[in-house]
């Protein structure tokens, strides 16, 4: 059996060359696939190629591969390349668009003006980050992220990171339910009613899955369609409202908040697990496989690395855009109005929508806002064109975000579990768990209980972030798993205090959130169950990740291996210092 992956005997002599020859790139290439597929029992695990060789069950990419033009062999920047390179950075940006970023960015614009602006930048930027690592880890590896948990992990931790991502893709696929349901019930008048809305989304996912049967690139096509739509409806709300170029800047580039209360400041911390979302980081590390990448070669790695990143920087600066142009709508119009105010003038407005129960005839001052009210008030405000183009744009959010959160729950099992399903499994699975609830609310509650949903979704979103975090910083750290495209040190700092600052932003959640539980020794003690419990597998985790990270303040803690690697050689982790490659 070969060394294991993580082990000092399989990082020497085992790595990129520039110069080598065909013979001995293929050799490289064998060893690497028998490193890969080589199971902690001795056995033979299944290639991540077989993974998907049911033609039933195979990822979107499997049998259809983009091929990379070659250009003469030339590795000089070309746009030819750049587009054949296009489409996995678009897909992945769709997370950042989805009902609850929206939900999320009319919140901030709403309740701290343009005041936030800075945060969502910074939220983007390091989501940007979070993104490059991995798809380098895919492109370099040629597993994705969950694969990779699978070969590295024990049994129960891997089972327990599962789980994790299950929870995030199925919070996430909530909030897609909710936002496609208001948009259809906005989209009618109010005819559609949102329990139907909700009963509606059962169908037309898996109308949309069949997309791929057409090709990878007609799908990808389509899912550039639905960023278009985002971008045309919300860009033209934003060109109709009154924004202000200076308070955009301001906002921006200056780190204060003039306008933050209690409520904006919950909403600042909630930005980053609106942005990024932690199954995404699973789902990039993926989507780059769908390209035909020589990962023997040195120089096409990095091509490959250098092409993956501009694209995810142009489609992540897009969705930055998009949601800037949310934020900026609910900045301007509604600051300090009465519910009177606009009332009288949804009246003048003539929409058809019943506005009376959104903005009733009382004079106290508009308290909160999400993404059903926000139509209204836009239909108030700019006339009924304006409500429906928002509908529309909602519409576009939540069916892009419900199609990628099916492939990232696809890519999830299989990689952590190893189980093949079909896709039409996998959606019902997870949609027949995410409108469970969601349908109990539409129905016995209402449209307001509905859309507060989001809120909490946002904060499942952020405690989930470190089990993908983690494992990225982790694996991209390791030189005998990256070679010459390991983390350098930049990036080691940055994506420690990144996942730091999250989980601090976690508990100041929890902390703020525990006095508004049922006040109930049991509850407590649920409470304390599950954050002891959280606490501990992040610490798990993060112990792991440092040593991997080049800490070898471990090797001299006799209990270390009996604590961390019992019976699982292949998650002993080299210490050698990687060459410092900045990001």
């Amino acid at each position: 059996m070969n060394p294991p992956l993580y082990s000092k005997e399989a990082n020497s002599d085992h790595h990129y060359s520039a110069d080598v020859n065909d013979e001995e790139a293929s050799l490289v290439d064998t060893a690497d696939k028998s490193f890969y597929t080589s199971g902690r029992d001795g056995t033979e695990d299944p290639s991540p190629k077989s993974l998907n060789s049911s033609s039933e069950n195979d990822t979107y990419f499997a049998e259809n591969k983009i091929t990379i033009p070659d250009d003469g062999g030339s590795y000089a920047f070309s746009f030819r390349k750049l587009w054949a390179f296009t489409g996995p950075g678009f897909l992945m940006s769709i997370a950042y668009l989805d009902p609850g970023n929206i939900e999320s960015d009319l919140q901030s614009g709403f309740h701290a003006r343009y005041s936030l602006l800075w945060i969502l930048l910074c939220a983007t930027l390091l989501g940007l980050l979070l993104q490059r690592l991995s798809a380098r880890l895919g492109v370099v590896t040629g597993m994705h992220l969950a694969e990779v948990c699978y070969r590295k992990y024990p049994t129960l931790p891997r089972i327990l990171l599962w789980i994790m991502v299950e929870i995030a893709i199925i919070g996430s696929d909530m909030q897609e339910v909710i936002g496609t349901a208001i948009a259809f019930n906005l989209l009618s008048n109010g005819k559609i009613p949102l329990y139907a809305g909700v009963l509606i989304t059962i169908t037309d996912t898996f109308v949309f899955l069949f997309l791929d049967k057409y090709g990878l690139r007609k799908l990808e096509a389509f899912f550039g369609f639905l960023i278009t739509v985002m971008a045309i409806t919300f860009g033209f709300e934003f060109f109709t409202a009154p924004v202000r170029a200076g308070d955009i800047a301001f906002g921006l580039f200056v780190p204060t908040c003039k306008y933050c209360d209690d409520q904006a400041t919950l909403q600042a911390v909630g930005i980053i697990g609106a942005i990024i979302m932690p199954h995404n980081l699973y789902l990039h590390s993926a989507l780059v496989k769908s390209r035909e990448v020589d990962n023997t070669k040195k120089e096409k790695v990095k091509e490959a690395n250098m092409y993956y990143f501009i694209e995810a920087t142009v489609a992540l600066m897009l969705s930055f855009v998009i949601n800037l142009f949310v934020v900026c709508v609910f900045a301007e119009g509604l600051s300090g109005k009465t519910n009177i105010e606009i009332n009288e003038k949804c009246g003048d407005r003539n929409i058809k929508v019943n506005y009376s129960h959104v903005f009733p005839e009382d004079d106290e001052v508009i308290a909160d806002m999400d993404i059903y009210k926000g139509g209204v008030f836009l239909g108030c405000q700019y006339g009924a064109v304006a409500l429906y183009i928002w509908a529309i744009g909602i519409l576009a959010s939540g069916q892009s975000s419900t199609m990628t959160g099916t492939y990232a729950g696809q890519f999830a099992m299989e990689g952590f579990l190893n189980i093949k399903w079909a896709r039409w499994k996998r959606v019902l699975f997870t949609r027949s768990i995410a409108i469970m609830p969601t349908l109990s609310i539409a129905v016995f509650k209402g449209v307001y209980d509905l859309t507060g949903m989001n809120d909490l979704l946002n904060v499942l979103m952020s405690l989930q972030l470190p089990f993908a975090l983690i494992p990225v910083l982790t694996f991209t750290s390791n030189r005998s798993l990256m070679h010459d495209f390991s983390n350098g040190l930049i990036a080691k700092i940055i994506c420690m205090v990144l996942a730091v600052t999250v989980i601090g932003i976690n508990l100041f959640f929890v902390v703020t959130y525990i006095p508004q539980l049922p006040q109930h020794w049991a509850m407590y003690c649920l409470v304390g169950f599950v954050m002891t419990s959280y606490l501990i597998f992040v610490i798990y985790l993060g112990i792991i990740c440092l040593y991997n990270v080049g800490f070898t303040i471990f090797d001299q803690i006799p209990e270390f291996n009996w604590l961390f690697l019992k019976n699982n050689h292949e998650l002993e982790i080299t210490t050698i210092a990687s060459a410092d490659n900045g990001f």
